[in-house]
């Protein structure tokens, strides 16, 4: 079973090439194809879940050699699988909710002409993200990231006739590099100073690199895990991301792309455990992404949006468990594979309020949904709950352990990282309330209005397959977390692949406290939310005159002008100096001598005039030149 692992990858991989290369002849069954090769891996890793399960923890790891990739001199990178129980965990949510996701497209993009490019894509992305986190070095993870990355331009673009699409695919991809850069220098040190890249090699020789290079290493994987996780610096392209279908914002969100740089921290747990520094710069990017998530999406009215800064926000809750050590990245992953659950299913309800609404995505034009939606007002409402750590549901088990590993910190670390956790609890209740109120409760506010297109709204349940995804996420939603954490059942199975689960220092506040202040701030939040547009009937149109605070939040906190202040004019200015330099210098040399010599040949050809009179003349004036300089020097 192990042995042939790489199935895993070859299912969606070869949906993709049939798909891409069978062109418009796959459309009649191109989409149930590339539902059937997810639905197929999926169907592998359970039993490659089961085959792990039945050994003993210390036999729980093995490689899977397939062959030479890189054999140059002393760089030797084999092509190889790592079978252990992190990589089977990520499997397991890519492929589980990814089958989920692939059939809900089916009725998603039942009307799109361009259906079977569409699954072919998805197929590829699942493929790109599986080789990420079932290979067994940085080499082959960075094949896997770079994968990804096209996966998500494709996506996230697919509908270019959208000017915004086709910018926001552009956005991304850009953005994105930077971390991959920051992810390649990572790797080259590792090479420099180690003498390999894969994990087994780097984890075992890191100890022996100078503490400047490790900090250095930490850093850069820091940054390559901020472009794909979308967070601070580089989150500014997740919530253009939204220009994609809802099911390729469903795929990146919950169970793709932006989980990839919680793995990467989680995976490089050896280095970072080396170097105190680097753990508290991914825990400092961690807690202020949570905050800066969460304050942005209270004053977005777009339903995508507000759930995609919700996931800037909850992939900071990760991150700061990772930034924790090692008691933190067992639950970090559990927040993980609850958070897959419920946004997965948040973004499938959008889907399904917006195929009954004519593709509106502004909340403020809905109201009064749950009578025309009500299985999408359930499983809307149970991921909604599952988010804000209602008691019970899994974000209640997953987010709120977070919150007491940090305030477990000790000392300043405690009360600033658990006090920062607990303010986006509270935050993360005020906007997922104020979403849930105006989408689902209060009078209809689109009984007068029209579509974009003209068309009046006639909202409605979606069909089967949308609902039934919609429904297994909700369960999902419910008794995840409970199921991950009972006996630390999630954290005894990650331990081969992460360690034991350790105690972190002295709190700074009890257990039980920590969950009564948690709930307390939950609780604050929906009340506020219910203050303010839950009694009042809410304006249709925005209103323009608001605080600074809403405005500043409107334009995500300035981040994109900050983006482009610091980085995209100085390298546009840069780009027109370089080209001027190129142009005056470096080509006006090269211009300048081609003139000259040119130039002075047209000069020299007009003494060849053909004549041997012309000739005899200048060879009489030249000896009559000759002999007086003869006769000059003879006299003096």
């Amino acid at each position: 079973m192990i042995a042939s692992s790489w199935l895993l990858v070859a299912f969606p991989a070869l949906g993709a090439l049939i798909l891409l290369i069978g062109g418009k002849r796959t459309n009649g069954w191109g989409h149930l194809l590339g539902c059937a090769t997810v639905v197929a891996s999926f169907a592998y890793a359970v039993a490659l879940f089961v085959t792990l399960l039945g050994r003993q923890a210390a036999d729980r790891s093995a490689e899977v050699h397939l062959f030479s990739w890189i054999p140059v001199e002393q760089l030797q990178v084999d092509f190889a699988l790592l079978i252990d129980p992190l990589a089977v965990t990520f499997a397991l949510l890519i492929t589980g909710v990814g089958s989920v996701i692939h059939v809900y497209s089916v009725g998603y993009m039942a009307h799109d002409q361009d259906r079977r490019k569409f699954f072919a894509y998805m197929n590829l992305f699942v493929a790109a993200m599986l080789v990420l986190v079932l290979g067994n070095g940085f080499v082959t993870l960075y094949l896997g990231w770079e994968g990804v990355g096209l996966a998500s331009y494709l996506l996230i673009g697919f509908w270019q006739h959208k000017p915004s699409a086709a910018t926001a695919a552009k956005k991304a991809f850009i953005m994105n590099r930077v971390g991959d850069v920051g992810l390649a220098l990572a790797i080259f040190l590792m090479w420099r100073h180690i003498g390999s890249t894969s994990y087994s090699e780097v984890f075992a020789g890191i100890g022996e690199v100078p503490t400047s290079v490790t900090l250095a290493i930490a850093l850069l994987l820091l940054l390559g895990a901020c472009g794909k996780s979308g967070q601070f610096p580089l989150q500014a392209w997740l919530p253009d991301a939204m220009e994609g279908p809802t099911p390729v914002s469903a795929l990146i969100h919950a169970a793709t792309m932006v989980t990839a740089g919680v793995y990467l921290i989680a995976r490089a747990g050896p280095i970072f455990n080396v170097t105190p520094a680097g753990q508290l710069a991914v825990t400092i990017i961690g807690a202020l992404t949570l905050l800066l998530g969460a304050v942005i999406a209270c004053a977005y009215d777009d339903i995508k949006k507000v759930l995609a800064y919700s996931t800037v926000s909850q992939i900071g809750y990760m991150m700061l468990a990772v930034g924790l050590g090692p008691f933190g990245y067992a639950l970090a992953i559990m927040h993980l594979l609850t958070h897959g659950f419920f946004k997965a299913g948040l973004f499938l309800g959008a889907g399904s309020v917006m195929h009954g609404m004519n593709d509106e995505v502004d909340i403020r034009k809905f109201g009064g949904l749950y009578r025309k939606m009500p299985i999408t007002f359930a499983t809307f409402g149970l991921g909604y709950l599952a988010l804000i750590g209602f008691p019970f549901l899994s974000g209640f088990y997953s987010k709120d352990a977070i919150i007491d590993a940090a305030f477990g910190q000790g000392g300043i670390e405690g009360w600033v990282f658990g006090g920062a956790a607990l303010l986006g609890a509270g935050i993360t209740a005020f906007y997922m309330t104020r979403l849930m109120l105006l989408t689902f409760f209060g009078k209809p506010r689109w009984e007068n209005l029209r579509s974009t297109d003209g068309r009046e709204f006639h909202p409605h349940e979606s069909g089967p397959v949308m609902a039934w995804p919609m429904i297994l996420l909700a369960i999902g939603s419910v008794g995840s977390g409970y199921f991950f954490a009972q006996d630390d059942r999630l954290a005894s199975w990650l331990t081969p692949s992460l360690g034991a689960l350790q105690p972190g220092p002295d709190p700074v506040l009890g257990h039980g406290t920590v969950v009564a202040a948690t709930l307390t701030a939950v609780g604050l939040g929906i009340l506020v939310a219910w203050l303010l547009v839950g009694r009042v009937q809410p304006e249709v149109e925005r209103p323009q005159h608001v605080s600074a605070v809403v405005t500043a939040a409107r334009k995500d906190l300035y981040g994109n002008a900050i983006n482009e202040a610091l980085v995209a004019r100085p390298g546009i200015w840069l780009s027109r100096a370089l080209v001027y330099v190129d142009n005056r210098g470096v080509d006006g040399i090269v211009n300048g001598l081609a003139a000259g010599l040119g130039g002075g040949s047209g000069r020299l050809r007009r003494l060849q005039t053909g004549f041997v009179r012309s000739y005899a003349l200048s060879m009489l004036a030249g000896a009559g030149v000759l002999v007086g300089l003869l006769l000059m020097v003879r006299f003096l």
